[in-house]
This record gives C-alpha cells, sequence and structure tokens, in this order.
C-alpha cells in the first residue's frame, strides 16, 4: 500500500459508502478495458526495493526518518518498521545497455543513501529478514511514523480480533505472538511491467507459473528471530503477519490476504474482481470523485478506492492499475523475490525473470495450459523451504532439481527473451551467468548465511548471526555476486 492515508477511525457508514464505491469503480474498469487506450508501446522494465538499516554492530536501528532525511531524494520513501526504507526506479525499456544503465543507476543511489546513511548512524542492508532482529524488536512502536502503517495496524487487529499467531516448522520451529504487524518488515525487490490489456492475462499467468523458480534461485532469508527455518522464510513470515483470520476462518477455506490466487486468468478484472469479492475492505477511505461520471466526461478516472483495495490484498504476483499525465496502463507486480544480496545479483534476479516473460507469454502450448494452478503454488512454497534444493514440477519434464530446471531449460529461453528486447550480449551473458553460476554452485544468499553461522557454531546464535551479518554486509558492498563469495 503506497498510499498516504490519515488517521481516522471508520464508521460503518464510511463501509457501506466505500463497499458502493469500490463496485461502481470495477464497473468503470470493466468498460475502459473494453472501450479505452492503455498506455502501451513497447515493455518497460522497472523496480522497488526495500532495504534495512542497521547499525555498526549489525544490529537494527529505528531511524528511516533520519535517514531519509539525510539521503534527500525523492525515489526513496518509508516503509513499514522504522529499520526498513525503500527505493523506487522508474520503468524504462531494457533495450541495449538498458540493463547496464538501470544496475549502474541503482548501485549509484544506494552508494549515495549509505554515504548519508552513514551521518546519522545507520547504514543500508540488502537481505530478505535482517538475521539481527530480535522478537522484543518488533513491537507497534517499531512501525513507521506515516499514519498509513499505524491505521493500517489497527485495522488488521480489529479484524482478527486477538495477537497474530506466528508459526513456521523448518529446520528449527517459530512459535510465537505478536500484537503488531511489524514482523512484516521484511524486505523485498519488486519487479514491474507494463504490459497491455489484452496481453495481461499471459503475463500473469507466466509469472505465477515461474514465481517457484525465482524463489529457489534467489532465496535469501533463513533466518528468524534467532531460528534457522525456511531458505526464504519472508514467504510464510509475511503472509502471517498481515493475516486477518483467526484459527476458525481458516479452516472454513477463507483467503489469506497475503495470497498466490487459486486459478489461471483470462483478464486483469478477473484479479480485481476477485479482490472485491472475497476481502472486505481494511482502509475504506472514499474520495469525491464519480468515476462513471469522470468516464462518461473523457477524464480518465484514477479509480481511487479501487486500487486502495488492490494495495491491501498481497498477492505475489498483483495488478496494478494506474494514470500517467491522464493514461491510464496496467503492469504486474512481481513479489516474490527478496532484497539482496548485492545489487549484481538483482540485476541477475530480474534478468532471469524479464527474459522469461518476454518468451513464456507468447509461447504457443502455454505452461500454464499443461501444468495445474496448485502446481505452481506448490513450485512456490517447496521453494521457499528448500531454496535450490528443492524440487520443481514443470511440464513435460516432470518433478526435477531446481537447478537442473534452470540450468536445462529456462535459462536458454530467458537468453533467447532478452535478445527480444534488444538486450546487448554483452549485459545478457553477465546477468545470465550469475544465475548460472548460482545454479551450479548452489550458492544462494540463504545457502551463504548458514553455511556462515554453522562455520561460527562456537557462538551464541544471536552473537553468531551479528558477526554473519556484519561480514554479508562488507561482501554485498563490494558488489560480487554471492556465489563467488568466499565460503566461511
Amino acid at each position: 500500500m503506497g498510499r498516504d492515508v490519515p488517521a481516522m477511525v471508520f464508521s460503518r457508514e464510511d463501509r457501506r459508502r466505500y463497499r458502493d464505491k469500490i463496485r461502481r469503480c470495477l464497473d468503470v474498469l470493466a468498460r475502459m478495458l473494453h472501450d479505452s487506450r492503455f498506455d502501451f508501446d513497447r515493455p518497460k522494465a522497472g523496480l522497488e526495493i526495500e532495504l534495512n538499516l542497521v547499525d555498526e554492530r549489525g544490529e537494527p536501528t529505528m531511524r528511516n526518518a533520519e535517514v531519509l532525511t539525510a539521503i534527500a531524494e525523492p525515489d526513496w520513501a518509508t516503509e513499514l518498521g522504522q529499520f526498513n526504507v525503500e527505493i523506487n526506479v522508474e520503468p524504462e525499456s531494457l533495450e541495449g545497455d538498458g540493463a547496464v544503465r538501470l544496475e549502474n543507476g541503482v548501485r549509484d543511489r544506494l552508494n549515495r543513501a549509505e554515504e548519508r546513511a552513514r551521518t546519522v548512524g545507520g547504514h543500508t542492508l540488502l537481505i530478505g529478514v535482517l538475521p539481527t532482529l530480535r522478537e522484543g524488536d518488533l513491537n507497534e512502536g517499531a512501525l513507521s511514523a506515516n499514519p498509513r502503517y499505524r491505521l493500517l495496524n489497527e485495522q488488521i487487529f480489529a479484524a482478527l480480533g486477538e495477537d497474530l499467531h506466528l508459526f513456521i516448522e523448518g529446520d528449527e520451529v517459530l512459535d510465537t505472538y505478536a500484537d503488531s504487524i511489524a514482523p512484516a518488515s521484511c524486505t523485498s525487490t519488486q519487479l514491474h511491467l507494463q504490459v497491455g490489456p489484452e496481453e495481461f492475462a499471459a503475463h500473469w499467468n507466466a509469472a505465477q507459473a515461474i514465481a517457484g523458480v525465482q524463489v529457489a534461485v534467489a532465496a535469501n532469508s533463513p533466518f528468524v528471530f534467532g531460528r534457522r527455518l525456511w531458505h526464504e522464510t519472508r514467504i510464510p513470515l509475511f503472509q502471517q503477519a498481515v493475516d486477518t483470520r483467526t484459527a476458525e476462518l481458516k479452516a472454513q477455506g477463507v483467503r489469506p490476504r497475503v495470497w498466490f490466487g487459486e486459478q489461471w486468468i483470462t483478464s486483469v478484472f478477473d484479479l480485481f474482481e476477485e479482490n472485491v469479492r472475497y476481502f472486505s475492505a481494511l482502509l475504506p477511505l472514499c474520495e469525491d470523485t464519480d468515476p462513471a461520471e469522470e468516464f462518461a466526461r473523457g477524464v480518465t478516472p484514477q479509480l481511487d478506492e479501487l486500487t486502495l483495495h488492490n494495495g491491501t490484498v498481497y498477492r505475489w504476483n498483483r495488478p496494478v492499475y494506474a494514470t500517467v499525465d491522464g493514461v491510464p496502463h496496467l503492469r504486474v507486480e512481481n513479489r516474490v523475490l527478496p532484497a539482496g544480496p548485492t545489487v549484481a545479483d538483482i540485476a541477475a534476479n530480474a534478468a532471469l525473470y524479464y527474459g522469461l516473460m518476454r518468451v513464456l507469454p507468447h509461447d504457443e502450448r502455454p505452461v500454464w495450459t499443461r501444468m495445474a494452478f496448485a502446481a505452481a503454488e506448490e513450485n512456490l512454497l517447496t521453494a521457499a523451504r528448500r531454496g535450490m534444493g528443492a524440487g520443481l514440477y514443470w511440464p513435460g519434464v516432470g518433478e526435477i532439481p531446481a537447478a537442473e530446471l534452470v540450468l536445462r531449460h529456462l535459462l536458454p529461453l530467458a537468453y533467447e527473451g532478452l535478445d527480444l528486447w534488444g538486450v546487448d550480449p554483452g549485459p545478457r551473458d553477465r546477468l545470465l551467468g550469475i544465475i548460472e553460476r548460482r545454479c551450479a554452485t548452489g550458492m544462494t544468499g540463504a545457502r551463504w548465511q548458514i553455511e556462515a553461522v554453522e562455520a561460527l557454531g562456537d557462538l551464541d546464535r544471536h552473537e553468531a548471526l551479528r558477526r554473519m551479518t556484519l561480514l554479508y554486509m562488507d561482501h554485498m558492498h563490494g558488489n560480487e555476486p554471492v556465489h563467488t563469495w568466499p565460503r566461511p
């Protein structure tokens, strides 16, 4: 949810008005998809990267307001926790040296941010879940000062009616309760792909099909509150940390707000309609505009209520509707990847995704027509649990080790896709080469963290995590891909 909202209390009348308004927005969206011209000249790629803030000891520092003041650049913003910040990178074409410009631009901005953060006692860290977090760090006081986070926290707990139960069984077990949504302060890399309405369903379906592959090769979140859990524990942690369902509602099959979905789609409308049908409003804020009246006058409606509601349903591949200079456009927002370990690794993960997304949606026999939706979801969960050690299902192949699936079947498609994007051979080979070597060595960010902590096994767990975090941060700033990092 990227929109600022005021601190307020909602009445029953607010909720009734919002329900009526959001359905009007949905009706207008249906008409727009049929009648309007959406902005789509050629595919564009953009991303958001969330970061953690730590002090000199590698411990979380709750100073994002001071850090953002020091950074003083408009593309930086707060995130959920006071130890989080986010950078937004505008979409652009990857043609020619576009991939290089994108990577260098991100690296330059992160370097400037690190220099300025140091002036107020902070350091930026690209990692999925900050390993040095303790349960006591994540209470309501850890939420960022922006009223939207506190309001969201209040509404989730009002809907839930009790403390959040966090239960994750991995190599070790996390079984605890939280009195705020602060445990959702895990950081991700979000990839955006602008597409036309006619192509949206194929691109969303393709993104769903490869979500497990993405997580397997990029896992970077093995430790939560001192426990070694899944290779990408951010996946179950985020789902549980903003869950509005009691145990009874879960037993009834009520959908979670962090949601993979339950079926392939034929239109972007399917996703927005599901949001309205299955999820009650957390933030029933109504604008004064009438989208139907605006559309009738030839004005492109913002669909404020529909987009705000969409921002509180946390799909791993989320539809985005937005307008720029009065022209509407659609994006697939891919949300499965963790942050880090380096900008080079992030760029390589993006190259794999964008390469595959240039080919798979246009296949004569698309992968989603040969694969059960439930198999795609199971791939995601299996990859989150085991990382590169996961066995994943792929049509025509059956279950296959994740690394083998990428090396033998998907990397050739990604090379083809980047060629179709017009990416220069040099950056294409370098970025996909990082994925290839990561698969060949089995060394993801998660695997490196696990081995580093094991090598420090004589120490108390938290001290081992703290030292590992500092070593990780040194390697991160060197920007050499994680598969090249010295084994501890």
